[in-house]
């Protein structure tokens, strides 16, 4: 979110509204020319489309978040969609551009509207061009955040967007759930994805190429973009750990910023502004801080992250409420 959203920050930071606004919300301006789609190859059958460091709105027509596909011998798994339909429309082109196979699988790693506003373009080129749908495929509580948050976003949609961004505009839930694991085969590739414990948010799922030992991880990794918190903090320090661990990583994919051969050199930074955000707020609760205390003197372990006078209060805000009850 750019920084004339800072009045939407205000209300986003009052009750249950800041939930459903975590993805961001920008106010309305003129649209823009939109960015051509571009796609990069980081591996044999790997693309990738890396969206704007921008908050999600009109001026760059929601394309704000990275979007990838993987292509096997059968079919083709699109990873995201991105942040509107012309968003979609530009990816699927891409796709297009690159093999004739049918989209098999399109699979969100989450349900921020950024990532998923797209998944209407793919709904209906199946069927336009005489194929069968593809299988949306998602995180088991996906469906439930979608309910709760995508009405809000189609009218977020038409109200700063515009009516030709809303036009044919729905949400598509998951025609497939990953309860915790599941593998996609798409001719003589598979996808690995992995269903996550609340972290950044209450929906996050992973994708590992197992050809190319290619991860996306969607928004559990931001990379120079402020981190965002929707979910739970100390979860989300914990997916971090764990994914440590992994082994034969060649490339990570982030939600948000460029794509990193340092496996897992590439979790430093964020999991070293979570860290700090999660002793600073403790440090504050201890101090018997208030809630405007803590948002006003609690500072990001470093002044480079882009957007943090959007998502920085907003982060300091959800960690309170997160840890001022435990023990």
């Amino acid at each position: 979110m750019h920084a004339h959203a800072s009045p939407w920050l205000r209300r986003a930071l009052i009750g249950a509204v800041a939930c459903l606004l975590a993805a961001g919300i920008g106010h309305a301006a003129p649209a823009a020319e939109a960015r051509p789609s571009t796609v990069e190859q980081l591996a044999p059958g790997v693309y990738l489309h890396r969206g704007a460091l921008e908050d999600w709105g009109p001026t760059n027509q929601g394309d704000v978040s990275n979007s990838g596909f993987v292509v096997g011998s059968r079919c083709v798994a699109v990873i995201d969609t991105g942040g509107s339909a012309p968003v979609g429309r530009r990816l699927l082109a891409a796709v297009r551009g690159v093999t004739s196979l049918p989209v098999c699988y399109v699979i969100n790693t989450h349900a921020h509207p950024d990532h998923v506003l797209g998944n209407s373009v793919f709904a209906e080129a199946g069927r336009t061009a005489g194929q069968p749908a593809p299988e949306f495929v998602g995180h088991h509580r996906l469906p439930s955040a979608l309910a709760v948050r995508g009405p809000f976003y189609l009218n977020a949609l038409k109200r700063d967007f515009g009516p030709d961004f809303a036009d044919g505009a729905r949400i598509v839930p998951p025609t497939r759930r990953v309860d915790d694991t599941l593998e996609l085969d798409l001719g003589g590739r598979r996808l690995s994805l992995r269903a996550w414990p609340t972290a950044h948010t209450d929906a996050d799922l992973s994708v590992l190429d197992e050809t190319s030992g290619t991860l996306f991880l969607g928004d559990l990794l931001f990379v120079d973009h402020t981190p965002v918190v929707d979910g739970r903090l100390k979860g989300w320090l914990a997916a971090l750990s764990q994914l440590r661990g992994w082994q034969g990583i060649t490339t990570v994919v982030p939600g948000h910023g460029a794509p990193s051969r340092a496996w897992p050199a590439a979790l430093d930074a964020e999991q070293a502004y979570l860290t700090r955000l999660q002793s600073d707020v403790r440090a504050a609760l201890k101090a018997g801080l208030t809630l405007p205390q803590a948002v006003a003197r609690i500072a990001p372990d470093r002044p480079d992250w882009r957007l943090l006078d959007v998502f920085h209060a907003r982060n300091v805000t959800a960690a309170y409420a997160e840890l001022e009850w435990e023990d």
